[in-house]
């Protein structure tokens, strides 16, 4: 090979070594601090185990979230509370009191964001007995919010696992429900989009796709397609 070009592959080596640096430094996780806020509302321990302590504490799905978000966990929809950041995953609630309600869905309307996880049949493992108030609800607790944003949520005709699409990634499911109504809703009825005044309301009928260690290999897309739809502008 003669010098010259001996110089152009070697100039065409350190552009490719350029490229691949800027790239994984573009795909680096970014410090905390710099990170966008994320408002987490569930009833789901995704915080802590269920008896709250904190050995043991953090699932893979919080992982997932504080590798692209700085998660800042609310315990309802009240207008300080919501004022802490525009992007917000509700994750199986408990039942938020009507004015909660009223602040969440003008915050919606004002211009931010939610991804609401509804399930009417939840089947998240737990040691806590039914009638517990710390146990995640077996059914969504709609007081009209969905309603509100011309929806209705049906429960499933059978239940097992199912699989569907969100964001161009195969998810699975543990007994969704079905989205009807007014906005644009996937081919499954799984996952709705709503136009809330100038913000956006994400519904997925299920709860159970963030508990990927229990649903085991299929699940392997879960919580990235659901952080492409956190990030999936408005």
């Amino acid at each position: 090979m003669t010098p010259a070009r001996l110089r152009a592959t070697g100039f065409a080596v350190l552009i490719l070594a350029a490229g691949a640096l800027a790239f994984a430094q573009l795909r680096r996780p970014a410090p905390p601090a710099q990170r966008p806020t994320l408002l987490l509302l569930t009833s789901l321990p995704l915080m802590f185990g269920e008896d709250f302590s904190l050995q043991g504490g953090g699932s893979p799905a919080l992982t997932a979230l504080q590798s692209r978000y700085r998660v800042v966990p609310i315990s309802v929809t009240s207008r300080a509370e919501l004022a802490k950041g525009r992007l917000l995953l509700m994750a199986q609630p408990f039942a938020q009191p009507a004015e909660d309600l009223v602040a969440l869905d003008q915050w919606v309307r004002n211009g931010s964001r939610v991804v609401l996880l509804a399930d009417p049949l939840l089947e998240w493992p737990s040691t806590r007995p039914l009638g517990d108030r710390l146990r995640p609800p077996v059914m969504f607790t709609d007081t009209g919010l969905l309603a509100h944003w011309g929806l209705r949520l049906d429960a499933p005709d059978q239940r097992g696992p199912k699989r569907s699409i969100l964001g161009g990634r195969e998810i699975l499911l543990l007994s969704p429900g079905s989205l009807h109504g007014g906005c644009a809703t996937s081919a499954d009825h799984v996952i709705a989009g709503c136009r809330v005044g100038r913000g956006q309301a994400t519904v997925i009928a299920d709860a159970d796709l963030l508990d990927v260690g229990d649903l085991g290999e299929g699940a392997t897309s879960n919580l990235q397609a659901l952080l492409d739809q956190l990030d999936a502008p408005p």
